[in-house]
């Protein structure tokens, strides 16, 4: 559906899923969940859910306000229409509607189940990025009737108050020439429906699933079965495309990660999304514990795609280690709609990024030169921020406004409280110990079952590493003290310095070399700036129309292609541009140029503490 819904007075042949009017109450101690991803009406969805017996005179049944990973407020429940309540006769029982996300039953002892029509996301997202009130595109739906379905569960399934720690049964009537992929285990072996149990809510909305016309690919690390399921509008790309890549990463991941792991199976769902439709426009994934949805442009090139799967990827998948093993009591027992956040997103999102960058160095993904450079851009990156915010502070308050547009920092100057938090384990105990180890530890020590109590995180962190960690724990983590990199850095022999870095065809950084005439789409180079060494090259000058580069054309409506295609021009290619110059038509033609940037960066300098740094980056 677009923003406008449309609400429509459906049938009751349509609400349910099996196409036969059956009232028998649910008599096991589960709540039955069913979707019909085959008969789409308007663009959505019938949801039925059946609980067991309400003992209460009411309840209430809720959909997410806040889901783990994003912690923002999205209230799911916006895209819920037709929410009706039934008596085991097929009466409708009263219902109130008490905010976004809830909704209160009355007579609730008579109740035998509810029925609503979910809406999805990607249809109403707007802008070049996000538009006011756009769900980040990994945490959203997509409907696309025989085509496609991107189910993240907890904006399809809701739960009823006090019930979310029953077991859920989720069965999904389907197409049957679209392909399932989740880290569920499908106990259906017909190709027209699927039927999925867990244990409880949060671990049902923990397993999103996609269906596909394209089949998955997978490959076996060790023990573990990873599945890879890839929609691409145009047919540009497979699964089996990502499996070299994947395969490699995550054989990696876990030769790095040793006996931290014992996940069985893990899905990685990518959406590749048509930029010039309405359609998905947040870029990135969100992590589960067992699965990770990840959403590109279908006009990546290749190489780019690839390179930002292996990188978002693996940062999703470190988070086996944490949430997963390692999470306090408001993780495990969040709370969909008046979530307690914990003070910890330092380790949850922190290390998780860290590891996702230092695995790569280590395993010989990368040299230390692009190790170094990483770091440094997150250096960059956090200095946007408020460097002396406490960030257990942020942490526990991301949901207020003061603090909410901190959380971004958990990827920058989180990851490096981690990689400082390594360098002074490792300075500690002469190289043999870092922050894999620590975490090992605490996955020994917790594990997937056994939250710990936030307060007391640190105490157990000192408990199993040093005494001296405590002072930089509460120095840098809860107090307030910036970070001095380069002091940690020369703990492991590294010097700032400054390094060259190749740069953007049309952007400098943040500013554009090209502006657009919004009358006629017509893309412009500005006027009056110093343009870089590629177009000096190429003869372009200030107020030049391109028209077309190596006979594409383009305008207002492909730019991002264009921005996004020449990132990955390599030195020396020809390259042809048509262009308007005062009204004339001109073909210009050369090579590829690559601008080089100049930014601060970080050498090797000190061969007296190369031992050290071995140990951190390769031990």
């Amino acid at each position: 559906m677009r923003k406008s819904f449309l609400s429509l007075v459906l049938t009751s042949s349509f609400l349910f899923l099996s196409g036969v009017i059956a009232f028998a109450q649910n008599k096991n101690n589960e709540i039955v969940v069913e979707l019909d991803l085959v008969k789409i009406n308007n663009d959505r969805v019938a949801v039925k859910i059946t609980p067991p017996k309400i003992k209460n005179d009411e309840t209430t049944f809720f959909l997410p306000k806040i889901v783990p990973g994003t912690y923002s407020e999205d209230d799911y429940g916006r895209y819920a229409e037709n929410f009706k309540a039934f008596d085991n006769k097929g009466n409708e029982l009263p219902v109130a509607k008490m905010d976004e996300n809830s909704w209160v039953i009355k007579n609730a002892k008579k109740l035998a189940y509810v029925s609503y029509l979910i809406n999805d996301t990607y249809d109403s997202e707007s802008g070049t990025q996000f538009g006011q009130g756009d769900i980040f595109s990994p945490a959203g739906t997509n409907i696309l009737e025989g085509e496609n379905f991107v189910i993240n569960t907890h904006a399809f399934i809701g739960y009823f108050k006090d019930l979310n720690e029953l077991p859920y049964q989720l069965t999904v009537s389907k197409p049957s020439h679209l392909n399932g992929a989740s880290a569920m285990v499908d106990l259906d072996s017909s190709d027209a429906v699927d039927v999925f149990k867990t244990s409880r809510y949060a671990e049902l909305a923990d397993h999103p699933i996609m269906y596909t016309k394209g089949k998955s690919a997978s490959f076996m690390v060790d023990n573990m079965e990873i599945i890879i399921s890839v929609h691409s509008p145009k047919g540009m790309y497979t699964a089996e495309d990502f499996k070299p890549a994947m395969e490699t990463m995550m054989k990696a991941q876990k030769k790095f990660l040793g006996p931290i792991n014992n996940t069985k199976k893990y899905a990685i769902l990518l959406y590749l999304s048509d930029y010039e439709k309405e359609d998905a426009k947040g870029f990135g994934a969100l992590e589960h514990n067992t699965s990770t949805v990840v959403v590109f442009p279908e006009a990546m090139p290749a190489d780019q795609l690839n390179q930002s799967m292996i990188d978002v990827v693996s940062h999703e998948f470190f988070h086996i280690v944490t949430p997963l093993s390692v999470h306090s009591k408001e993780i495990h027992y969040f709370d969909f709609n008046t979530p307690k956040m914990s003070q910890h997103l330092w380790m949850y999102e922190g290390i998780t990024e860290y590891f996702a960058n230092l695995f790569q160095v280590n395993q010989g993904l990368i040299d230390e030169s692009e190790f170094y450079q990483r770091m440094a851009g997150k250096i960059t990156n956090s200095q946007r921020f408020d460097d002396t915010m406490p960030f257990t502070k942020m942490s526990a308050e991301v949901l207020k406004k003061e603090y909410k547009d901190a959380y971004l920092n958990v990827y920058e100057k989180g990851a490096l409280i981690a990689m400082c938090l390594d360098i002074e384990l490792r300075e500690l105990s002469n190289g043999q110990r870092g922050i894999l180890d620590l975490m090992q530890k605490l996955s020994k020590e917790y594990g997937n079952e056994k939250p710990f109590e936030d307060s007391e995180l640190f105490d157990k962190i000192v408990s199993v590493t040093f005494p001296e960690i405590r002072t930089f724990l509460e120095t840098y983590v809860s107090g307030n003290t910036p970070l001095n990199y380069e002091e940690f850095f020369g703990k492991v022999g590294v010097s700032k310095t400054k390094v060259q870095i190749p740069g953007n065809i049309f952007l400098k950084g943040q500013v554009p070399y090209i502006t657009v005439n919004p009358t006629t789409k017509e893309i412009i180079i500005l006027p009056g700036i110093e343009l870089n060494d590629f177009m000096k090259s190429m003869g372009l000058q200030g107020g030049d129309i391109i028209v077309s580069i190596n006979d594409t054309k383009y305008n207002l409506d492909n730019i991002y292609d264009m921005i996004i295609g020449s990132m990955s021009w390599q030195e020396n290619d020809p390259i042809t541009f048509v262009i308007k110059r005062e009204d004339k038509e001109l073909t210009l033609k050369g090579n590829v140029k690559v601008p080089m940037d100049e930014i601060d960066g970080y050498q090797a300098t000190d061969e007296s503490k190369k031992a050290l740094r071995e140990a951190w980056l390769k031990g």
